[in-house]
């Protein structure tokens, strides 16, 4: 067995609302920052079930050359010292598959800004059928720095019923391949599709951990009108997981990465306005990320009382922490009543943000 492979073993499982953004905007979650442009659907030649980029990108054109050079010039002056460390990131998940020509003008806009030091590179997210070595040579020219692979699923079932198009061995070969070339590889999951389960989903989670990326970005099926999955929502055929079973379920993945050194970069969609327009079902909820993060702090601190006898306790923790952990509406701290603790919590800045320490009183 591999040290990947055996970092990656199974453990036990323990929808973020950002304001509006346009379409050429920057990303800071988990001090990330991007300067992001969408290209929606042209370099595709599939539709997944789930997928209206439009609707979930707000773009309504691909971007030209000229708004790489408006998006950079408005993030050099937003991001000040922060710029020489972001990415010109390209997304809708098809980048290197789109015309070459609109490919190569698109990277001619964002290298100045990269040789120049002004960025730190570049970022794309792309097919992992569409990530062969002559086209991985021609990025590492533009400067191009990370590459995101859309795995979703690595259940070749799932993949199908979804229309992927793509094996779950080609996530795995374009995995090793981007890594073997130099670049920072990233790799983005799905929960709750069609004919998936949250075993799959644990599953998925350990075969992409196997393949070292260095980051994640986990999305819980949200369900849009005028796509075959809001077909098959309306037909009765699919019910997505809600947000009170995907919660849980992405919280535990979140702590799975974590333990394994990968940062996750993302948890849930990023909202705009046609995707609320269009949303039928699903795992969205505003605050997802911070929903599972308060998971995180109430499965910590049960952990931390397994076989106590329930009654008062004062819990100690980071002040950042305390509205993830009260959760809205206080509903974290009625549930813990309901099991028997009255909860008094002590905000401490030497707790480390995400933990917690219960004393017993």
């Amino acid at each position: 067995m591999s040290s990947g492979t055996a970092r990656a073993r199974a453990r036990r499982p323990r929808n973020r609302w950002l304001p509006r953004k346009p379409s050429s905007s920057w990303e800071n979650e988990v001090k990330h920052a991007n300067i992001a442009l969408f290209v929606p659907h042209i370099g595709c030649p599939h539709r997944c079930s789930f997928c209206d980029q439009n609707a979930i990108s707000g773009a309504e054109r691909p971007p030209e050359p000229a708004d790489v050079t408006a998006a950079c010039e408005t993030a050099l002056q937003s991001l000040g010292s922060r710029a020489a460390e972001a990415e010109i990131a390209f997304f809708g998940g098809s980048f290197t598959a789109i015309d070459r020509g609109y490919m190569l003008r698109l990277l001619d806009a964002a290298r100045p800004y990269v040789r120049a030091g002004k960025v730190r590179g570049i970022r794309l997210s792309t097919r992992p059928d569409a990530v062969e070595p002559e086209v991985l040579s021609l990025l590492r020219e533009y400067g191009v720095t990370t590459i995101e692979l859309g795995a979703q699923s690595m259940d070749d079932r799932v993949l199908a019923l979804n229309g992927r198009g793509h094996t779950a061995d080609q996530v795995r070969r374009a995995a090793c391949r981007v890594r073997e070339m130099g670049f920072s590889l990233g790799l983005q999951m799905m929960t709750g599709l069609p004919g998936d389960t949250p075993e799959g989903a644990w599953y998925t989670a350990r075969e992409l951990a196997a393949l070292s990326p260095a980051e994640v970005r986990i999305y819980p099926t949200v369900v849009l009108d005028g796509t075959r999955m809001g077909k098959w929502y309306r037909q009765g055929i699919y019910q997505p997981p809600g947000v009170r079973e995907s919660v849980p379920l992405c919280a535990g993945l979140l702590e799975f990465f974590e333990d394994q050194g990968i940062r996750v970069i993302r948890l849930g969609l990023h909202a705009s306005r046609s995707l609320e327009e269009r949303l039928l079902g699903g795992a969205y909820h505003p605050a997802f990320r911070e929903l599972c993060e308060g998971e995180l702090l109430v499965q910590r601190l049960l952990r931390g009382l397994a076989g106590r006898v329930p009654g008062p306790v004062t819990v100690r923790l980071n002040p950042r922490d305390r509205s993830k952990f009260t959760g809205p509406h206080r509903q974290n701290l009625t549930r813990l009543a309901e099991l028997g603790w009255q909860v008094t919590i002590r905000e401490d800045t030497e707790i480390p943000a995400g933990q917690i320490l219960p004393e017993l009183e």
